[in-house]
């Protein structure tokens, strides 16, 4: 199977050309998603690649295919982060000159490692839609070689050395899933695998709110829709690529969607039973398995597709996460404004087996001889969350939440 622009034989040879850039990453058993769709499921761990993503092994077979001329004109790209630091790390390989466009507010630590492996970053708009804009005007203006992240064939044969790999790890895969933005790993994955086991499903995740692949296999083109703002900014691309839409349209047996929640659980899943610390755009397919795990042909194989998540951001979406898992509750309870109430209901708290994470007394505000408690507490999980919450109300408390 292949495509005038691409072919299996394309993937074959970059695996060659990455045998000593790329790492083989491993391929780890998940005992909790197996037991939640009943058969086995594995995890592909290119959170653990270099520079912290697949993203290395496209821009490098796209960069390391430059001629002489090319590379001394240097590399200009765009990107929220992953596909940065792959043109920086892939470029410093070759010794060509790299400069990356980011959306402002990309994560810092994105930032931080792209410099550090010699590029320079500019930034531009707040979508990476509007920096490769900006890297292409670059790319004109100065002669610099533009290395797209998805939309060219070099870099969705890279990509797709991932698809051998798994083949060779796993021969006995039924389904292979993982997240889709602008589509070249799930093309290259698609292309490769499908090459010599056809009867293997492919399934492409995106996030509900920057889902450009639906609308766009609908109309049989690919169309521009504008993502909102969501944690998953990695594959938050608001139009396909063209050659990357041709292959997914043609190999790819089908493309879901997930909610914030439910990538917010995957990632609380990953790294509480996995020990992954894996970036939000990089558990999409651990979200899919988890809100619809009996959609899934076992055995499955999700790719974590990257691991650069800046620290603050993975606070923030821990908490996301245990609250979507019932295990993390906030609310406010009025109380009567006399010495020993709060007391009471912390030991009331205390009893029933919630931990107090935060509390906040507040007076301004509330009725007069009255106080309100906003409270966050850890539980045990949902039926736990409930058995708090009807605790309270039993004994009289009035409970506000949102």
């Amino acid at each position: 199977m292949s495509h005038p622009q691409v072919t299996y034989d394309d993937v074959v040879a970059a695996r060659e050309l990455l045998a000593d850039v790329a790492l083989r990453t491993p391929l780890l058993h998940s005992h909790v998603l197996s037991d939640a769709i009943g058969g086995p499921v594995h995890l592909k761990c290119e959170n653990l690649q270099r520079s912290g993503s697949f993203k290395v092994r496209g821009a490098y077979v796209r960069i390391a295919g430059l001629s002489e001329g090319e590379r001394a004109r240097g590399v200009v790209a765009a990107s929220a982060g992953n596909h940065a630091q792959g043109v920086a790390l892939g470029s410093g390989l070759v010794g060509a000159r790299a400069t990356v466009y980011m959306p402002e507010g990309a994560p810092l630590p994105k930032v931080a490692a792209t410099r550090s492996y010699g590029a320079e970053v500019v930034f531009a708009g707040h979508t990476v839609d509007v920096a490769l804009a900006s890297a292409k005007e670059h790319a004109e203006r100065t002669g610099a070689v533009f290395i797209h992240p998805f939309d060219h064939p070099d870099v969705i044969a890279g990509q797709g050395t991932i698809g051998l790999e798994i083949l060779e790890q796993l021969p006995e895969v039924g389904t292979i899933v993982m997240s889709l933005g602008g589509g070249g790993l799930t093309a290259g994955v698609a292309l490769a695998v499908k090459s010599l086991r056809p009867g293997v499903r492919i399934v492409g995740v995106q996030a509900e709110r920057a889902a450009a692949y639906p609308a766009s296999l609908a109309a049989g083109r690919p169309v521009m829709v504008q993502p909102a703002a969501t944690m998953a900014d990695g594959i938050a691309v608001g139009r396909p690529g063209e050659l990357p839409f041709e292959l997914i349209h043609y190999l790819v047996d089908s493309v879901v969607t997930v909610t914030e929640s439910d990538i917010s659980r995957a990632l609380v899943l990953c790294l509480e039973r996995a020990k992954q610390v894996v970036e939000p755009a990089g558990v999409a397919g651990v979200a899919a398995i988890l809100a619809e795990p009996q959609v899934f042909e076992p055995p499955v194989v999700a790719v974590l597709s990257g691991g650069n998540i800046d620290p603050l951001l993975l606070a923030k979406v821990l908490r996301h996460g245990l609250a979507a898992a019932g295990r993390y509750l906030t609310l406010r309870v009025p109380l009567p404004d006399r010495p020993g109430v709060l007391a009471l209901l912390l030991a009331k708290l205390g009893g029933l087996g919630a931990n107090v994470l935060d509390i906040v007394h507040e007076r301004l505000g509330v009725h007069l001889g009255e106080v309100e408690v906003q409270l966050q507490l850890e539980t045990k999980g949902p039926a736990h969350s409930d058995e708090v919450l009807a605790s309270l109300r039993k004994e009289g408390y009035r409970l506000i939440f949102g």
